[in-house]
């Protein structure tokens, strides 16, 4: 059975995770051109986290429980071939028909089915994640909130311009990050009466999340050449590593 400890902070890192989703409104009154600077930094901030969760938190400790064989290593592969095949389903679903009132593109409702399934599958990690222990918890729901604060913005933007107002837009986003709430329900379930439950779900987190940051992060912050603000990116990425490294010393 999972302890009431592993409850209250798997539903309470879960519902904070939710209420990013929120995060959306307040770019309203910011310009394109500051918006996009903002976005760098989090972004590469957030390749970090999510690189240093995989590398320092949940490779170690699926090591440390069921040892590093060809098992583990495709679970890992397979875990970056699920959200590869997640994002080409979201982009063969584009719309190329233009906006207008009447016509809400379908873009704009395959990203919120995208989000659903993506914030579900935040929900089963972060709960796998306490079923290890709640340092390796805490470490995975900070680099899930570190990714979706950009991940919400621009989920909020391609909503605004799928045809959404923003109180629509924002009030479903929300309710697809409710999904994530069930997918920790459902993990901690699992986890508590399927003992191989984690040497499944951990190494294909750890794949996703690599994917995540090697795939679709980094490439963004190449965009971007200006050296001042390659220098921040890096400062971004280093200091998304090093927090992941300080939560080490919670254990």
């Amino acid at each position: 059975m999972v302890s009431n400890e592993v409850l209250i902070y798997s539903l309470s890192s879960v519902f904070l995770v939710s209420l990013i989703s929120f995060i959306g409104v307040f770019t309203l009154s910011l310009n394109a051109k500051r918006l996009r600077s903002i976005l760098l930094f989090l972004v590469s901030f957030a390749a970090g986290a999510l690189l240093g969760d995989a590398f320092i938190h949940l490779l170690p400790e699926v090591v440390e429980e069921f040892g590093f064989g060809i098992e583990v290593s495709l679970y890992i592969i397979l875990g970056m071939l699920i959200f590869f095949i997640f994002e080409k389903f979201i982009q063969w679903n584009h719309c190329h028909i233009p906006t207008t009132k009447k016509h809400i593109h379908s873009f704009g409702v395959m990203n919120l089915v995208g989000d659903v399934l993506h914030n579900f599958i935040d929900g089963l990690v972060i709960g796998a994640s306490y079923l290890v222990n709640l340092e390796v918890g805490i470490a995975t729901t900070i680099a899930v909130i570190l990714h979706e604060i950009p991940q919400e913005i621009g989920d909020f933007g391609v909503l605004l311009h799928s045809g959404f107002t923003a109180s629509r837009a924002l009030f479903f986003n929300f309710l697809s990050a409710l999904t994530a709430v069930l997918g920790t329900i459902i993990s901690l379930y699992f986890g508590s009466y399927f003992g191989e439950y984690n040497l499944f779900l951990l190494p294909l987190t750890v794949g996703g999340f690599i994917y995540i940051a090697a795939s679709d992060l980094i490439p963004e912050l190449h965009k971007e050449l200006e050296i001042s603000k390659s220098i921040m990116q890096l400062l971004g990425l280093m200091i998304g590593v090093t927090i992941m490294i300080s939560l080490v010393f919670l254990e």
